[in-house]
């Protein structure tokens, strides 16, 4: 079943369109790569699917139904959750606090605690910095509170911006098997941006391509990553 599905999207910053006729389409149960250089439109993308840019023409589609006009805490409540490029966490606040912010607009206050427990299991490093202002942390620590606050709200859908942005390979490997695991045994749908495109494709079953605002390749991820063209304009090869 097809979770989210975007047609024929444009997306302006005033004068200056970024995003041309974008059809994008990601069945439930999927991890898909977004990929491609800096300022292809990759986080526009992102930010205009959980409804904080707004577009200019086309549709945005989930789970059947037209979101396209929805304010963003509807999208949330639907399901839709984003790990910003940068984290962007409440520098002020603890980690736990941050964590807990995720899931703001939940009720069901027992699975909030029994998803917390589950968000410290997949990230037992953040145990003895739960109570530590969130400012104060390392790039690969704010980044696996930046996951967990979003896990915190129950997704559905999850949009990770830049996962590996900055980090050291080894955290990076942890967050990606992470990202792996909560799709595995969470059901949790993925679309995942990032300009590292050899871990992208190596984790998603299938990609898109983004150049100037405009998809120009899409298909499975093996496929992509195995085409001449896309190992000699990203991977150097």
């Amino acid at each position: 079943m097809t979770l989210l599905a975007i047609e024929g999207l444009d997306v302006r910053y005033g004068d200056s369109q970024v995003l041309w006729q974008v059809g994008l389409a990601v069945a439930e149960g999927e991890i898909v790569a977004l990929v491609g250089a800096n300022g292809a439109g990759k986080t526009t993308l992102l930010r205009t699917i959980v409804g904080l840019v707004p577009s200019a023409a086309g549709t945005i589609g989930l789970d059947g139904s037209d979101v396209t006009a929805a304010a963003t805490e509807e999208r949330i409540r639907r399901g839709v959750a984003l790990v910003p490029e940068g984290r962007r966490l409440f520098a002020g606040l603890s980690a736990f606090e941050n964590l807990r912010l995720g899931a703001y607009l939940r009720r069901d206050q027992a699975q909030v605690r029994r998803d917390l427990d589950r968000v410290l299991a997949y990230f037992p490093e953040l145990v003895p910095l739960e109570r530590r202002i969130a400012g104060t942390l390392s790039g690969g620590e704010q980044q696996m509170c930046a996951i967990g606050r979003a896990l915190m709200s129950a997704p559905r859908l999850l949009l990770v911006d830049e996962m590996s942005l900055g980090l050291a390979p080894m955290v990076v490997e942890h967050l990606a098997k992470v990202l792996a695991q909560v799709n595995r045994e969470d059901g949790i749908t993925v679309l995942l941006v990032e300009q590292d495109i050899e871990l992208a494709l190596e984790l998603a079953q299938r990609g898109y391509i983004l150049e100037g605002g405009v998809v120009t390749a899409h298909g499975a991820a093996a496929d992509l990553l195995a085409r001449v063209d896309v190992r000699e304009a990203y991977l150097g090869l």
